[in-house]
């Protein structure tokens, strides 16, 4: 039986992807020398396409790690000399606060409760904090915070580097790179890919701030410092032997969702995120864990379970459809479900059909 993967990453890949792997194999790209003037092309072609997508501006790099994890690291290696300052809205907000905690850094957070959101009206940032992290949309909770809060928060706090978790973000959430300064994400979740390529998308400012640390003898890593990374972009190279697949795969995907058309993928993930909150506010087996409408993801929808989760994940997956388990101290109580671009609509209608035929378990 085929399965629909609606996990929340990694999650259903592009039908392209096969023809995309068959073309790389038939064109010899995961052959080519990383240096070579060939490889160098295909990541100016998805740096490129990329940055048509996501309306990244001139003035800004993309750098290609291994995983969003990874560029969580370098973003505090890079960045911080000793004060970051964390909003913490679930476990992987967590995550990134831990990774500064790790690298001896001394970091401060805000936390809201689990599946709410904060209350930016009353937020500020403490004097003398270096670098304030957000995670957009977080997947572990299904919150995800209006970018224009973030832009207003910006405005209050001109001199601190904002950096943006879109991990579960892009490509359906715009990013206003006037009121951001690095923003990350990778490419299992709304790119439809194989997981192991993470991606950086930073401004010159950012450079000048590892440059500034290095001046101070402050350890930046090594190879993947955003010196070496920025010397490398430059020339549409990369620090390290990268995943030269996932970056050749990128820039197809990339170009595939042009030609779609961001307008139309926003528009798409929006009406397909209403049906099902649609069709989970009427049952009482399996509800949104998110009360409030504004703050809810459109593309990692959680959803509480009042009996065991697991009976019914099974039940589905026996139906041709793949949903995630609740994150975590959630895994007994709630299920995820992705939301991404190659979800169709008639995906969706499918998978509710298949709800609606066993939710009297």
């Amino acid at each position: 039986m085929k399965k629909i993967f609606f996990t929340t990453g990694p999650t259903q890949l592009y039908p392209q992807i096969k023809n995309y792997l068959n073309e790389a194999i038939d064109e010899n790209i995961l052959s080519l020398p990383h240096r070579s003037e060939q490889f160098t092309n295909i990541i100016k072609d998805t740096v490129s396409e990329l940055k048509n997508l996501l309306n990244v501006p001139e003035n800004f790099q993309i750098f290609f790690l291994s995983s969003g994890t990874e560029c969580m690291e370098r973003i505090i290696e890079n960045l911080v000399e000793d004060l970051s300052f964390h909003f913490i809205n679930g476990y992987f907000g967590d995550r990134f606060f831990n990774i500064a905690v790790n690298l001896n850094k001394s970091p401060e957070y805000i936390k809201c409760e689990y599946g709410k959101n904060f209350n930016f009206k009353k937020l500020f940032i403490p004097v003398g904090y270096e670098l304030a992290c957000f995670t957009q949309n977080e997947t572990s909770t299904g919150v995800a915070i209006d970018m224009k809060d973030i832009y207003e928060l910006k405005k209050k706090h001109p001199e601190i580097i904002f950096a943006i978790d879109a991990v579960s973000s892009v490509p359906y959430t715009e990013l206003d790179y006037n009121f951001i300064d690095c923003a990350f994400f990778s490419v299992q979740k709304g790119f439809g890919m194989p997981s192991g390529l993470g991606i950086i998308i930073i401004n010159k400012d950012c450079i000048e701030k590892t440059k500034y640390l290095q001046s101070k003898n402050i350890n930046t890593g090594s190879y993947h410092n955003f010196i070496n990374l920025s010397r490398n972009a430059e020339h549409y190279q990369t620090a390290m032997t990268p995943n030269m697949l996932a970056i050749y795969l990128c820039g197809k995907v990339a170009h595939y969702l042009n030609k779609i058309g961001t307008g139309k993928i926003r528009m798409e993930t929006e009406q397909k995120a209403q049906l099902l909150y649609d069709f989970f506010e009427k049952n009482k087996f399996v509800y949104p864990a998110v009360k409030k409408h504004s703050d809810r993801s459109q593309t990692t929808l959680v959803m509480n379970v009042n009996k065991n989760p697991e009976v019914l994940l099974n039940k589905l997956n026996e139906k041709g459809f793949v949903l995630s388990n609740g994150y975590k101290d959630y895994k007994d109580s709630q299920i995820r479900i992705g939301n991404f671009p190659m979800h169709t609509i008639e995906d969706v209608k499918n998978l509710i059909k298949a709800f609606k035929s066993i939710l009297k378990f």
